[in-house]
């Protein structure tokens, strides 16, 4: 693959929201810039609701029926889709061996703050019941081990999905949070509050994005006295809130001007004794997973979460029979 950083860098600038365009402009560009026809490594995309909220669900060929994924997509909070977030999402599920729902919740500024997070508190308690009805058959089919009693949720986020994923974990209660494995982010937003100097001094940029862009965002999120709560600029949280949280893994570039944001998360994380693993890669941008047909480390990075997911626990008993199922049922590996 020949590097071309410039063209990198134009298609992660369509993720950017700015004061200067317009929202619908904004989101049909974003749809334009990033959705496909075509999924690749044989992923199948089906539609479903979970808690009366309209969702793909993405599943690979070879996945575990032990655990899946909910990805809030990000957009500036006002923009991204399904549509768009399909491509990057079939890539993370087959790197996972997962499968993914994709929620398509509502957007400010029609539908403004608290609109997005209770949509998603409404998907992951449909998720939930829908994983427990799950659980409750394999055991009756199958054995199991005590491991399987434990988190099946994964969330992750990008960018703007990531204080909505904290927000939703700041909502529901501790019989859900103990079911979420883990929190994957990929270069989140975490603070927007008027204090934050990279807002402060709007000028503030790095190739992707802007002080400038993030003020654009949070004002047609929500209103101004808002934007110190903790559901919408997580690290305004006191250290208790986080206690209880499911591990945490950020992945980033270098070059980001968010990267002091993760490390301020970490610190809150670690306080309260919650895992958290920042991977920050060299030389990086804003949200290089996104540009992979133009950066090999686009590829790598995703390989590596997927590494990350697979290997977290030994395998069970249930994923393994889930694999061998699928194997022999598609023929992986025989020879005709």
């Amino acid at each position: 693959m020949k590097i071309d950083r410039k063209a990198a860098l134009k298609k992660l600038k369509a993720l950017i929201f700015n004061s200067k365009t317009e929202v619908e402009d904004y989101r049909k560009n974003l749809e334009d810039t990033y959705s496909t026809v075509f999924l690749p490594n044989r992923v199948e995309c089906t539609e479903k609701e979970f808690g009366g909220v309209p969702c793909d669900v993405i599943s690979p060929m070879v996945c575990s029926s032990c655990r899946v994924m909910i990805y809030i997509h990000g957009g500036s909070f006002v923009g991204g889709s399904r549509k768009a977030s399909r491509g990057f999402c079939a890539q993370l599920a087959h790197a996972s061996s997962c499968r993914i729902i994709v929620p398509e919740f509502r957007l400010p500024p029609t539908y403004p703050f608290p609109a997005s997070i209770e949509d998603l508190v409404a998907v992951f308690r449909s998720v939930y019941e829908a994983e427990n009805i799950l659980r409750g058959r394999e055991i009756s089919e199958g054995s199991r081990d005590d491991d399987d009693t434990k988190g099946r949720i994964i969330i992750a986020a990008d960018t703007s999905g990531a204080s909505l994923a904290c927000a939703l974990i700041f909502k529901i209660n501790k019989k859900y949070r103990c079911n979420i494995q883990h929190l994957v982010f990929f270069s989140p937003w975490l603070d927007l509050s008027s204090d934050n100097p990279l807002i402060a001094k709007r000028r503030v940029s790095d190739e992707v994005l802007s002080g400038e862009a993030l003020h654009a965002a949070v004002d047609k999120y929500t209103y101004a006295a808002n934007i110190s709560n903790p559901l919408v600029s997580p690290l305004k949280a006191p250290p208790e809130d986080f206690e209880d949280f499911p591990p945490v893994y950020i992945q980033m570039g270098e070059k980001e001007i968010l990267v002091q944001q993760a490390k301020e998360l970490k610190s809150k994380l670690t306080e309260v004794n919650v895992e958290c693993e920042l991977d920050i890669w060299p030389n990086m941008m804003y949200m290089f997973q996104f540009a992979d047909e133009f950066l090999p480390d686009s590829h790598l990075a995703v390989e590596k979460v997927g590494r990350f997911l697979s290997s977290r626990k030994p395998e069970s008993v249930l994923d393994r029979m889930e694999r061998e199922k699928i194997i022999r049922k598609n023929h992986i590996g025989s020879e005709d």
